[in-house]
């Protein structure tokens, strides 16, 4: 394959119309750099021709990849917001919301239905979404000249099956050592999911509360979902391998470190975690006076053979998803 200039590429880059399958055969996946909802990607030697102050653009960048995919997101959005006669929709979100280039995420399946306003960004965790850039409500105040029609949020994903702030495996801390005979709800240790549920359960109350405090928002649908049961990797004919994560980085080492290997017992654990995730969703939903919150309740739609890793489903599998959440904005009024 032919070289082309950086210059070339970041023309690709700032053309919406160019797809972003078209523009991954300039790009590589940074595995030792990449985390758990946080690939790392930037422009492929192999591929791109740099020179050393275009490579000290990209490597000084905090995160490349997310800012062009902000960047293009940006960009369509504002082409399209004034003719294209779809619902407005403002998303904050983490990798299941913005996948770089490698996979089409929810947004990006999405995208054909609805002009979406994405703030999304792979990575990203609840506490920074919530208390930390706090981007979403200066943005859907800017949208209320385009009459947004709701708002969709992704996060928690890091807190249950992703990685903490130094980088390891959540399971590393949630989990208790195997012990034979033993349920997967014995196997989670409470004492550490439970200030995580609450914390989690506190950060999506301030999010609903700041939405709801703007006169005009009483009743703006705010949709959120609590991810689908993962599969646990690095068993005998996982055909798994993605190019931004070992096959058990996440899950499956993890669990073997606490010596749980069967593998039905690592399903049931994952399965006893995200139903956690989604009882507290639905205690933060059901509360008193707002009838606006609705879950996409994703679990179980995505196949065993639509999982691209352990924690992120593969193109069809985000079709899937995005079936549901067609669905619940379909429920919340949003056509």
């Amino acid at each position: 394959m032919e070289k082309i200039e950086y210059s070339q590429l970041r023309e690709l880059l700032m053309d919406p119309a160019v797809s972003d399958k078209e523009i991954t055969k300039y790009l590589k996946v940074v595995k030792r750099e990449s985390g758990a909802f946080q690939p790392v990607v930037e422009p492929d030697a192999r591929t791109v021709e740099m020179s050393a102050g275009e490579r000290f653009e990209i490597e000084s960048s905090l995160d490349w990849a997310n800012g062009v995919c902000r960047a293009r997101r940006r960009r369509a959005f504002d082409a399209r917001v004034d003719t294209a006669r779809k619902p407005v929709l403002v998303s904050e979100g983490d990798s299941w919301f913005q996948f770089p280039f490698f996979l089409e995420d929810v947004i990006d399946q999405l995208g054909p239905d609805y002009v979406i306003s994405s703030l999304d960004a792979a990575g990203d965790t609840a506490r920074n979404m919530v208390y930390g850039s706090k981007e979403y409500m200066p943005e859907l105040l800017r949208q209320k000249a385009h009459k947004v029609r709701a708002f969709l949020f992704s996060a928690a994903g890091n807190d249950v099956i992703g990685q903490n702030e130094f980088g390891e495996p959540v399971l590393l801390e949630l989990l208790k050592n195997y012990s034979s005979g033993k349920s997967a709800a014995w196997h989670v240790n409470q004492g550490v999911l439970s200030p995580i549920l609450q914390f989690l359960e506190n950060a999506y109350r301030d999010v609903i509360n700041t939405i709801r405090k703007d006169p005009d928002f009483k009743k703006l649908p705010i949709i959120v979902h609590g991810y689908d049961f993962a599969i646990p990797g690095g068993f005998s004919g996982d055909t798994r391998h993605p190019a931004w994560a070992k096959q058990d980085q996440w899950l499956g080492g993890p669990m073997r470190k606490k010596r749980i290997t069967d593998t039905t017992l690592q399903r049931d654990i994952i399965r006893f975690l995200i139903t956690a995730l989604y009882d507290m969703l639905e205690r933060v939903a059901g509360e008193a006076g707002d009838t606006f919150v609705f879950i996409a309740d994703i679990r179980g739609k995505v196949a065993d053979n639509q999982w691209a890793d352990e924690i992120h489903p593969n193109d069809d599998g985000f079709k899937a998803v995005a079936k549901v959440f067609r669905a619940t904005l379909r429920k919340a009024g949003v056509r």
